[in-house]
């Protein structure tokens, strides 16, 4: 049997819907913005300082071994600070920074981490953002839910008019997101200083409540219908 023209006909009415779903669930990935910086007065001092300080928070995010499952470097940059007045290009010093990135699963870790990282001299830690995996079971399932939901449309449409679906003709995937996941705020060595007893008192753990995520999913789907006694 012929497949029915896209624009239907009267032996074939052509019905088309949207089928759509908005799921809710805990996250699986959270990662952390981790900027260090250095200022010196010469180039050389300057990039000593910017790489003991980025070894320090490289070396403290891989001793959370497993909790942390992705560490990667971003951008990097030194650059000379030149005089507000006078003459010529005169440089009365050097800043750098370099940005990390690190993502953990482990999240009775995150909070710990995420204050030690704020501790440190010059290092600002933005985050978290809390994600799925790209391979969730909540994506499928939400995917599932929408198609169920177009046919479910369908269904309730050809009923109205005292008919039935015949067949699917097309069905298509208009995308779909995950959101939430907002960061909670941007940390400082000297805003923490500020809740610790003394100097050499470390502050406590931050209490990091993972924020739940919506997944969303559309689907667009055309079917024919017997056709209707109208």
């Amino acid at each position: 049997m012929a497949t029915p023209a896209a624009h239907g006909t009267p032996d074939a009415p052509l019905l088309v819907v949207r089928g759509e779903t908005t799921l809710e669930a805990d996250p699986d990935i959270a990662r952390l913005g981790i900027t260090v910086t250095a200022r010196g007065r010469d180039r050389r001092t300057t990039l000593d300082d910017l790489t003991r300080r980025n070894t320090e928070v490289l070396d403290l995010i891989r001793s959370y071994g497993d909790a942390v499952t992705e560490v990667s470097t971003g951008a990097v940059s030194v650059a000379p600070e030149l005089a507000p007045h006078g003459r010529g290009e005169r440089v009365r010093g050097h800043h750098g920074h370099v940005h990390v990135t690190a993502a953990l699963t482990d999240f009775a870790a995150l909070g710990d981490l995420t204050t030690r990282l704020a501790s440190l001299d010059l290092t600002r830690v933005d985050g978290p953002w809390w994600e799925l995996r790209p391979d969730s079971p909540v994506h499928r399932e939400a995917r599932r839910q929408a198609v169920r939901d177009a046919v479910r449309r369908a269904t309730e449409y050809a009923e109205a008019l005292d008919t039935s679906v015949a067949a699917l003709i097309e069905l298509t995937d208009l995308g779909g997101e995950a959101t939430g996941g907002r960061p909670q705020g941007a940390l400082e060595r000297r805003t923490l200083r500020r809740a610790a007893a003394t100097e050499d008192t470390p502050p406590e753990p931050l209490d990091l409540e993972p924020e739940r995520m919506r997944v969303r999913a559309e689907v667009r789907a055309q079917f024919t219908m017997v056709p209707p006694h109208l």
